[in-house]
Order: C-alpha cells, then structure tokens, then sequence
C-alpha cells in the first residue's frame, strides 16, 4: 500500500510503500539540500529515522537549521563522547555544566583537561564515527534501568529515573553500553560528523553545528562575564546541596520542612545579590543611570523593583522611568520582514525626546513624562512632571538598556548597566543541561495566562519570534553590563509545573505546536511538585509569573 506524505514547509509531495522507514523519505530530502536530516516531525509529532511510515501525514525534515535538528545532533554527539570516554578510561566520566556562547562547558570528573588527553578523546570519538555504531532504542523496566545505569558509573541518571512514574525507561545501547538523553536520537554515529574540542579552564568546550552554522562547526566565542555568571550559581547549587533535579526530587520528598528550607535559602541568595549590586552602585559615585535589560521572563521586572528597594535601603531615592511610553507614533514603527511591526525594535522608541528627557532630568530640570496610548498608537501628555536631587539615581528597566544607543546622549560612566536573566545551571543528570530557554518559555506560558489570558498555545507561537528579537536586539549586548544577574531559583521549576502541565495539556495534536508542547511535559514530568506555595515571598521574582506579588506590574 502506497502512501502519502506532504512537506509543510517545501509543498512537496513524497510516496513510500506503508511500514517502511521514514529514513528513506529523508535520503530523498538529502539527495535534493544536500544537508543530512536527523529525525522527522509527522502529524506534529517527532519521529526518529528507523520508525515506519504506518499512514498519510504531514511531514517536516529536521536538518541543522531546526531547533529539533539541532538537539538530535547534540545528543548523538553527547553519546559518542560518553562512548569515547569509555573507551580510553573507563572509570572516567564528563558532566555538562552550561551553554555559553556556541559551545557547551564541560569537566572531566577525576582529572582536568589537557591538550593531549582532549586530541586523544576527539580521534576516538572520530573513530567511533567512522565505524558507523547503531544506537539501538530499548524499552526497558525502569528499577532494570537504574542497575544498569549504577554499573556504569551514572548514578544521577539513575538517581532521576527513580523518580519517574512510569515502569519502563527508554534507553539507547551502543558498544555495549546503556544511556539516555531524554529525547530523540540519530540512528547512528555516522550522522554526526561536525564537532570540536578545545580546551577551557580546567575543562572543554564541545561545538558543534546550530541553527545560525548548519554547515560547519562556528568559531567559539567566549563571553566572560556570562560564564562567571554560571559559575556563580555553580557555587550556589553547592550551597543548597544540588546539582541535578534528582538531587532536588530527593529533597522534596523528604517532606515540607525540608522544601521550606531550600525555599528560604534560595530566596536568601537572591536578596544577597541585589544588595551586592546595590553596594557597587553606591561606590560608582557617577552612576546616574541604572539601566536593566534582559530576555523575555527573566524576571527585569521584579528586579528593577527589588533593587530599587536596597537603593533605599542605602539613602537614596531612586525613580522608575517607563521606556513603554517612549514608543514613536504607530505610523512611524518599523516594520519586520514580513511587514508586521516590529515593537522590539531600538527604532520603535523616540530615541530623541528619551535622550533630551533624561539629559534635562540629570541636570536638574523639571520634564513632563510621556504617555503613551497602545489602543490608539498615539503619545500624549501624561500631566506627571518629574525633577530630581542631584544624587537621585534613575532606574530604566528594557530590553534595549545595554545598548549604547538607547542612551547616546549620556556619558557611559554616567551608567551602570545590569543584564538579568534566568540562567539554569541545574542539570537533569551530568550530561543533560537544562536549556535557560525552557525556564523562561516555561515562565511565559504560566505568566501570559495568569496576566494576558494567553494560551500556552499562543504563547509558543510567537515565541519563534521572541527569540529573533533577542539574538538581535539583546545578546549581543550583554558583556557590556557592569553586572549580571540570574534570576533563576533552583525550586522555581518544581513550581512552575503545577501551572504549566494543565496548559500545556491543553495543545491539540493537530496544532505545529503540539510537538513542543509534549516536549515540554516530558521535561517537566521529571520534577516533583513543589506545593508550599505560602511559603514563597511576596517579593520574589518567581511571584512575578505564578502571581499574588507584593510588586505591581
């Protein structure tokens, strides 16, 4: 029986008899882009190379220039080091501690890296490509599992799974050895033939193609300050005593003390910092200007406003300026590739009247405030009129505030500039990082429903877009902050899913979203709840998403 399937994406057509495997619709896709498909989405879900084809559907190849394609590819590579690490010590393993910049940072467990011990891991693991090894998908009980993964050295693989609800695990094989990277794999080691190691730290960066460099492996690029950052946070996880969600599930279930404990720590190293950050304000006597930026959900908000507390805390008097009254006249917005307009543009905002409004108000001049109204797309005069003390600092909180050319007019040690952002550093296991992108989508949903009445649905299809306009209007500005921020709170997740699983429940097979969304659950069904949600502070960046904050917004 012949069977038919349709490329959302190129129109095409593609036949292929019933029960044979999607791999052999891919071949058709290579020999057409010359680029190497990893795993199929049919009907909105993923389905690995070697499954078959059982019925008529909607197709989409997952290249390198996919997020999908791109996370396949990464877990077959994570495979081979595991393989190759195997295979020159086997009492040796790796942990994956961070994505910064285009590369993952990871340690050896028992020695630090050396150049010579790194050419020997990536020639086996090259060699280990050439012999084209299957990694073959098992369905296995799940206590079967967790011995196996003991055996080998994996204890908090194992340790995770013991938290999961089903009796059966799926496991890949390969060499003789068992692993799992909580999602879809390649069919085999050939497909990954682009990777690099070079050494960092006592540790290495792992490259490998993304959705930017589909073609080639990029040059890494080291951002500094952000690998402090995660650095930082490192050093917290050790403070509360996890590393992985295992560590954290283990903590939870030992009952609603011990989820107390860890709740007030948190919160307590959170406060610490923001009095730090408000300590190095008050030593750069010619900060006028505090400008706060960062990604969508990374909590700019309530920091801006716990911030200014500690400000006040230290005598001054710090003023919030609004940059959402600063848009130009609707007719005046830019508009993106696709005609639409594009409010996160530098050039949506009045970049004049902003400048000349803070340069009057920094030297002392009364100004009035803006209003702008978004139903009309119009500004009009608010009526509220501004002046401050020489020593009032100004608080600017958006996502343009480490551009320079937001605030041209004002000398740059005039500034300080912070960059916040949710920055996971909490693992599922060693080898398997949380992305900062799915705490902060996960956020979003929860926050977008809680305050906009958005689905999880809407919020996942336009955050496609979201993630445009922060590779161009943020990212590239971040090293410039004078400090960073992570707002991430190690229970925050155990939280957010008592909010986001009955959203997200909600997407239909039918929607392209679906596969995200399942993406998502699997993910979040990891952690156990967290449901001493009293005992979460008002004032916490976490209550800027679930609600009840002590803040408005």
């Amino acid at each position: 029986m012949t069977l038919t399937l349709r490329c959302s994406k190129t129109q095409q057509t593609y036949y292929i008899e019933k029960g044979r495997p999607f791999s052999e619709l891919a071949k058709n896709f290579e020999k057409q882009t010359n680029r190497k498909v990893y795993g199929i989405k049919f009907n909105n879900n993923i389905k690995e190379l070697f499954k078959p084809v059982e019925e008529n559907g909607e197709i989409e190849f997952l290249d390198l220039s996919t997020p999908d394609g791109v996370r396949i590819y990464q877990r077959g590579l994570l495979f081979i080091l595991f393989l190759a690490l195997k295979d020159i010590d086997p009492t040796e393993h790796y942990s994956v501690h961070y994505s910064v910049g285009n590369g993952l940072y990871c340690e050896f467990k028992n020695s630090e890296a050396s150049e010579e011990k790194l050419q020997a891991l990536k020639n086996t693991m090259l060699n280990i490509i050439s012999q084209d090894i299957k990694f073959e998908k098992l369905s296995i009980d799940k206590y079967k599992a967790m011995s196996l993964f003991s055996e080998q050295g994996l204890h908090s693989k194992a340790l995770l799974v013991k938290f999961r609800k089903k009796s059966t695990v799926n496991v890949y094989r390969a060499k003789g050895y068992y692993n799992y990277f909580y999602g879809y794999m390649p069919v085999s080691s050939s497909m990954i033939d682009k990777f690099d190691l070079q050494k960092f730290n006592g540790g290495f960066m792992l490259l490998h193609p993304n959705e930017t460099c589909p073609d080639a492996v990029p040059q890494y690029k080291h951002f500094e300050k952000l690998s402090n950052t995660f650095s930082e946070y490192k050093n917290w996880l050790k403070i509360m005593e996890i590393e992985t969600v295992g560590e954290l599930n283990e903590i939870i279930l030992k009952g609603k003390e011990h989820s107390i404990e860890l709740i007030r720590v948190a919160e307590a190293l959170h406060e610490k910092k923001y009095a730090m950050i408000a300590d190095e304000i008050i030593k750069n006597k010619k900060a006028r200007l505090i400008l706060i930026a960062g990604p969508s959900s990374s909590g700019k908000t309530t920091s801006a406003k716990r911030l200014s507390l500690q400000l006040k805390v230290n005598g001054l008097k710090p003023v919030s300026i609004s940059l959402d009254d600063y848009f130009v006249e609707r007719s005046l917005t830019p508009r993106d590739e696709n005609g639409n307009y594009d409010f996160e543009s530098i050039n949506a905002l009045d970049l004049e009247l902003f400048n000349k409004n803070l340069v009057d108000l920094l030297n002392g001049n009364a100004i009035e405030l803006p209003k702008f109204d978004f139903i009309s797309g119009t500004r009009k005069p608010s009526g509220k009129v501004l002046k401050i003390a020489k020593d009032q600092p100004v608080i600017i909180e958006g996502i343009h505030g480490l551009n320079e050319q937001l605030t041209n007019r004002i000398p740059r040690e005039n500034k300080f500039k912070i960059y916040v952002s949710a920055l996971t550093q909490m693992s599922l296991d060693d080898v398997n990082r949380i992305p900062t992108t799915d705490t902060r989508i996960i956020r979003r949903i929860v926050r977008d429903f809680n305050t906009r009445g958005h689905s999880a649905l809407s919020t996942l299809k336009m955050w496609p877009s979201v993630r445009r306009g922060e590779e161009k209007n943020i990212f590239p500005f971040q090293e410039d902050a004078d400090v960073m921020f992570n707002s991430h709170l190690a229970y925050e997740l155990a939280v957010l899913k008592l909010f986001a699983e009955p959203l997200l429940l909600q997407i239909e097979p039918s929607c392209p979203e679906f596969s995200e969304a399942k993406r998502l659950l699997r993910f979040l069904d990891y952690y156990l709840p967290v449901t001493e949600l009293e005992e979460i502070p008002r004032h916490s960046v976490i209550r800027e998403f679930i609600g009840r904050s002590t803040f408005e917004y």
